[in-house]
């Protein structure tokens, strides 16, 4: 189903390459807003370790947010050393095939991770990736995303009870 993820977790530090290997996962295609950085522009503390280590492990790493703020996008990017695309307008498919063009991997190889389910999820089920929803890093979010947070509440619990947690 579309609106559902392959696995949800806590935070994208839960991504460790065991989990990447036992999916044969070569790439990552992360979202930007509550994923990575939150509401004040901060990089949560790990978050850059993390990506490090991963990147030592020879996994790929593509920025793909669809904020329209290239500039806080390319600072986030700078900072953990990564190609990014913004304004890519997710869960529609022209940002993921920027991305997966980029990362040179086959679509069963990439994983795309994010904290929404109406955009990240879906846009990463529409190109048969592998997705992973995290739980946003703060409960501070833009309008349009408080609006859709209480459907995805309801999704998420539902995929929860169908995974038996």
């Amino acid at each position: 189903m579309l609106i559902y993820p392959r696995i949800y977790m806590e935070s994208v530090k839960e991504i460790t390459i065991q989990f990447l290997k036992n999916n044969n996962i070569k790439a990552l295609i992360l979202d930007v807003d509550n994923t990575i950085l939150d509401f004040d522009k901060n990089i949560p503390e790990g978050i850059k370790e993390w990506c490090e280590d991963l990147k030592h492990q020879e996994i790929k790493f593509c920025i793909l947010s669809n904020s329209n703020k290239k500039e806080k996008v390319k600072m986030v990017a700078k900072e953990l050393d990564l190609p990014y695309f913004y304004f890519g307008t997710k869960p529609f498919k022209r940002g993921f095939k920027k991305a997966i063009k980029l990362l040179e991997e086959k679509n069963e190889n990439i994983a795309a991770v994010g904290d929404q389910i109406f955009t990240d999820i879906i846009g990463a089920n529409r190109c048969n990736l592998f997705s992973i929803l995290v739980k946003p890093i703060a409960e501070k979010d833009l309008l349009i995303t408080k609006i859709k947070r209480p459907l995805e509440n309801i999704i998420i619990k539902k995929y929860l009870s169908r995974r038996g947690k």
